[in-house]
């Protein structure tokens, strides 16, 4: 059975100075026939233990609770992680073959699933772009026939700014940003003019997104319910019958999950997927 989300609540964020609010970045006008347009997301890194899993789980909470219908694809084969979490919407597969792709591509304009979502499992990331790009993906993309959103979630290390090299020739057409995730407390450097001068130079980015830290035991508990954060914060249990999580850490979930989705939405996140709110 398809749970429906518990709706979050949240309060206003506290207003920052002008010149340090991030700038949104604001999708193109659509056409007329736009909104029609499949989008894929794609989530990955090529570097394991950066927590990409955890971003597109956040990702198929914060478009659930947007009332836009979604469905993933797990490529962590064959156990698979996010299908864990979500296992009414999520398919897992192999990436790299081409029966799997045929699961994905072929069905992207008879879905009713307008949005799909691809967790890239841990090393896969440029050898997936490959295969996308070898079936003719990304140049359907430049053709307008498909939105293409990828989320490189990066380290914090300079072998991690090593991948962006690697991808760049994929990422001319895409809504492509770069994420730091700090839910389990990593810390960032920061980058000085010549480091960012290396290693983007030949990509141009849409952005960057911050996934703020999550308190290590409410994370923890989560895992242990095997359930969307969403489904958490609403004190179900995976079949959704009433659970009895800790209101502490249902409240840190729930804080931690708003902020992210703040983040989502400053990056204009359901414009690019074709949800243009007017």
């Amino acid at each position: 059975m398809v749970k429906k989300p518990v709706k979050i609540t949240r309060e206003a964020p506290a207003k920052r100075e002008a010149e340090s609010r991030p700038r949104k970045v604001e999708a193109p006008a659509p056409a007329a026939n736009a909104a029609a347009r499949p989008a894929v997301i794609v989530v990955g890194a090529d570097k394991g233990g950066v927590g990409k899993t955890t971003i597109a789980r956040a990702i198929l909470d914060f478009l659930s609770l947007n009332d836009i219908h979604t469905r993933a694809f797990d490529t962590e084969t064959p156990r698979g992680t996010l299908h864990r979490f979500h296992p009414d919407e999520t398919m897992i597969v192999d990436l790299t073959e081409p029966s799997d792709q045929m699961k994905i591509i072929d069905t992207l304009n008879t879905s009713q699933a307008k949005v799909s979502v691809i967790d890239v499992r841990a090393g896969g990331l440029s050898p997936a772009l490959g295969a996308l790009d070898e079936i003719g993906f990304f140049d359907a993309v430049k053709g307008g026939e498909f939105r293409f959103v990828l989320l490189h979630v990066i380290g914090p290390s300079i072998a991690s700014l090593e991948e962006i090299a690697e991808i760049a020739p994929y990422v001319a057409d895409a809504n492509y940003f770069m994420v730091k995730n700090h839910v389990n407390d990593t810390t960032f450097f920061e980058w000085d003019p010549q480091t960012h001068a290396k290693y983007f130079e030949h990509v141009v980015t849409s952005g960057e997104i911050t996934i703020p830290k999550l308190s290590e035991l409410a994370y923890e508990q989560v895992e242990l319910s095997g359930t969307p954060f969403s489904t958490f914060i609403g004190n179900q249990d995976a079949q959704g019958r009433p659970a009895e999580h800790s209101f502490v850490l249902r409240g840190y979930v729930r804080t931690w999950l708003a902020r992210v989705a703040d983040e989502f939405e400053r990056v204009g996140l359901l414009d690019l997927v074709g949800d243009k709110r007017r």
